[in-house]
């Protein structure tokens, strides 16, 4: 039995102003629906909103944060970033650009700040309607509730911090000073101090780095270890603008273990993982990489120190698994991740969209046994894919199944698509059991040929030789999923051919522009390389869905 909207669905309520919101917001307004977004806070960006002091139930953000995915693989579809900003930006230069993508499309005004939504109930009627009613409370503490034909939640998993105390005997009587690291803001006070940072996540690194500059000494605490990248690549342009073409995604696919063992080859020829005491027991596609480019020069000079798992403390002592001991630790900083909740869903949602439960989500936004589906989860991702253009995606997907023109499997089938997925991570040694780690080209294809937007590589190579090479060869980027279908945007083939443009460009002004032969040496990689790859598959009879 196929479920879908019967009803007509007018309005929609979104949960949130960061880039999940605002991307629901213009898809809203791309298909013809009639959004409300309500933001908490006084502005737009979310967790790239830096706010001095820490503010409950929101994420936060350091000083010192700098995004680490490259401005073309962030971006939106139809809205390439400006030339001229860096291609790794800075928290604030994140957030310029979310608000020049909010003036262009004209969102600010259906934002509601300082408002925040305090309770989300099914209508009495909802089998029939897939009403719901919203409750929202305005900063005075004034509460109201509205009716919305639809919900999407855009609050992210950043709000709520991890802080497993009972993991570490001791702490109750700790003499020095500790907090989670989404209380950091900067190194201030932390001068000539000995720190102990639990965890070697991202924050973990950056934390850790930053401290060092200022610190007596650091050390970094960590449990299982982490493979290590640069956010600086081959010829020093993005580094995740390698590796993430169709054609990567397809070797991957074909060839998993051969893929990682060079993936691990040359991330160990950058520096040694074990040398360095921080080498993971599984593959490098296992779980998300930490993008930092400091470390490893932090750790060789002695400024940073690594250690295994903090077993206890003892007074002002941390004692690790090993045996060793840090004397006088002044501060512990906990970098242990965070729990993502929705307390304003009533509680057997909660169930369905809580921790633990995301793989009741169906395509990790429709929960499973709600029936009409009129509620998505946007945003709510985790690993090596940019969550702007992924939500991004999965907006323009939950917009049309709200309006009844994509309709979705029955409630087995739907179980099933998830079993596969997971089986599919794990078969491309991807962490199957972390329910927000998914598989960034091929999810975006699975959505992307249910909206009608996936491009068809083979027919371009009849009509559009250079895109088609680039399309299949080059980053797989968001401007792909606007060449054809539903939202196709005219500005879309010229965003891929002219992408390198915008990333040589804010070098101008130190260096020369890179010649002709130093592109033409790209390409000719890209070339050489899918050449062999497109023929040792076709030789061995594999099927390709490009």
């Amino acid at each position: 039995m196929v479920r879908t909207v019967s009803n007509v669905v007018r309005t929609v309520a979104v949960i949130g102003a960061g880039p999940s919101g605002l991307t629901s917001i213009k898809s809203c307004l791309d298909e013809g629906l009639e959004p409300t977004c309500y933001e908490s806070g006084p502005d737009i960006g979310g967790l790239w909103r830096f706010k001095e002091e820490p503010e409950p139930g929101r994420a936060n953000i350091y000083k010192s944060v700098v995004i680490n995915s490259s401005k073309e693989m962030m971006t939106f579809s139809d809205f390439p970033p400006p030339a001229h900003f860096p291609n790794n930006m800075h928290h604030s230069e994140v957030l310029d650009y979310l608000r020049l993508y909010a003036r262009s499309f004209e969102l600010l005004q259906h934002i509601r700040f300082k408002t925040a939504v305090v309770g989300v109930r099914p209508t009495p009627d909802f089998a029939a309607t897939g009403g719901w009613e919203v409750e929202t409370e305005k900063c005075d503490g004034q509460r109201e509730s509205h009716l919305f034909d639809a919900v999407m939640v855009c609050t992210g998993h950043y709000t709520t911090p991890r802080l497993p105390l009972k993991d570490f005997p001791g702490i109750e009587s700790f003499e020095g000073k500790y907090f989670h690291s989404w209380e950091y803001r900067c190194a201030e006070g932390l001068q000539g101090k000995r720190v102990v940072v639990v965890g070697i996540g991202n924050s973990g690194g950056d934390i850790a780095v930053d401290i060092s500059r200022v610190a007596e000494k650091v050390y970094l605490s960590t449990r299982s270890g982490a493979w290590v990248v640069s956010r600086v690549g081959p010829g020093g342009l993005p580094r995740d603008l390698f590796g993430k073409s169709r054609l990567d995604a397809l070797k991957r696919k074909l060839f998993p273990s051969w893929v990682n063992e060079m993936m691990v080859k040359n991330l160990n020829q950058s520096f040694d993982h074990s040398l360095y005491g921080i080498r993971p027991k599984r593959g490098f596609f296992f779980q998300g990489p930490v993008v930092n480019d400091d470390l490893p020069a932090r750790i060789i000079s002695g400024r940073v120190r690594i250690k295994p798992n903090l077993k206890r403390f003892d007074a002002s002592d941390a004692i690790f698994d090993d045996g060793t001991v840090v004397h006088k630790v002044d501060v512990v900083v906990f970098a242990t991740g965070y729990d993502y909740n929705f307390p304003f869903l009533p509680s057997d949602l909660q169930d369905k969209c809580g921790p633990g439960h995301l793989h009741r989500l169906y395509r990790h936004v429709f929960a499973l046994g709600l029936a009409p589906p009129t509620l998505a989860v946007i945003g709510l991702i985790d690993g090596l894919a940019p969550v702007n253009c992924v939500a991004e995606l999965q907006a323009r997907w939950a917009t049309r199944v709200f309006k009844g023109l994509i309709s979705l499997p029955s409630q087995e089938a739907m179980i099933e698509d998830i079993k596969k997925e997971r089986t599919t991570l794990s078969k491309c040694l991807i962490n199957s059991q972390n329910a927000l780690y998914l598989d960034h080209i091929p999810y975006m294809d699975s959505l992307a040929v249910d909206v009608g937007v996936r491009p068809n590589v083979l027919r371009l190579f009849l009509s559009d030789p250079k895109l088609a090479w680039q399309v299949l060869l080059g980053p797989c980027n968001p401007y792909q999923y606007r060449l054809i279908g539903p939202g196709k945007w005219d500005g879309a083939r010229r965003a891929i051919t002219t992408q390198w443009e915008r990333v040589h460009h804010p070098f101008r002004s130190q260096r020369a522009e890179p010649g002709p032969q130093t592109r033409m040496s790209y390409r000719l990689i890209w070339l050489l390389s899918g050449s062999a790859i497109l023929t040792f598959c076709f030789y061995k009879n594999f099927h390709l869905h490009l």
